[in-house]
């Protein structure tokens, strides 16, 4: 079963690529299923978010033009702040996502591909207030499937490396949540295209995940671009294996689907 569950196009405000391409890109690819997974962001990004009504009726389109040969999910990405639940929750109760992926890509309407929420405070302030962030929405918010890339802050860290066992103890409560509210966390193999050196989140959360009784994970090139679509998931796969892990879930309606690695 060949998939990928983080995939963008120009319903996104960060990528310019058709729909339709990636779709094609995917037959090219011998995929079985993509998922696609555009984001929205109240706050700083208010005005740049996917365009709903569009969004379904290219999906359905395409469904139509290409569902004989491809599984085409409709998901979405939601970069959730705590100020900013009350519309997520409206926005999940109003259209027919098959699958959510939890994000944080900013505290405060500060973002962190620009350093602006970085700026001024140390690599363990910002480190833990990111993973501090997750946690305090994660206990109030629950439309989800997956947190996204959830040691993304190593992206945007201009000191450089930061060990996992220094926030570890934060990232266990976020796991142990994640567990209990029957929810999952993906693996992101952008973290290739970055160069970050490690799985994205690292082996040691991914350990952590599994050794706690984590059994629900997915995969996602957090593609913008065709070039990028299931980007070294042969060796993520053999990684995962490695680690510990038997099965990855593809998901419809919400419900996780269990497959063989």
């Amino acid at each position: 079963m060949l998939v990928d569950y983080h995939v963008h196009t120009y319903y996104s405000d960060d990528s310019e690529c058709p729909m339709e391409d990636m779709v094609t890109k995917a037959l090219e690819l011998g995929l079985d299923e993509i998922t696609f997974t555009e984001h929205v962001d109240y706050g700083v990004k208010w005005d740049l978010n996917c365009d709903y009504k569009a969004y379904f009726q290219e999906i359905n389109k395409l469904k139509g033009r290409y569902g004989n040969r491809l599984t085409i999910r409709a998901g979405i990405e939601f970069g959730v702040q705590m100020e900013y639940i009350s519309r997520f929750q409206k926005d999940f109760q109003t259209y027919p996502f098959d699958f959510v992926i939890l994000s944080n890509h900013q505290i405060g309407n500060r973002e962190f591909w620009n350093y602006d929420f970085q700026q001024g405070k140390s690599q363990e302030e910002f480190h833990r207030a990111y993973y501090e962030a997750i946690l305090q929405v994660i206990t109030s918010y629950k439309d989800y499937s997956v947190l996204g890339h959830l040691d993304m802050i190593k992206r945007y860290d201009q000191y450089g490396s930061y060990p996992d066992e220094a926030v570890m103890d934060i990232i266990e409560k976020i796991l142990r949540q994640v567990i209990a509210d029957g929810k999952g966390i993906e693996v992101n193999t952008s973290s290739f295209r970055y160069g970050l050196g490690d799985l994205t989140p690292s082996g040691a959360i991914l350990k952590t995940y599994l050794l706690l009784g984590g059994t629900i994970l997915t995969m996602g090139s957090d593609s913008h671009e065709p070039q990028h679509l299931a980007d070294h998931f042969t060796e993520v796969r053999e990684a995962l294996n490695k680690l510990g892990f038997r099965q990855f879930c593809t998901f419809e309606q919400m419900k996780p689907i269990f497959w063989d690695l």
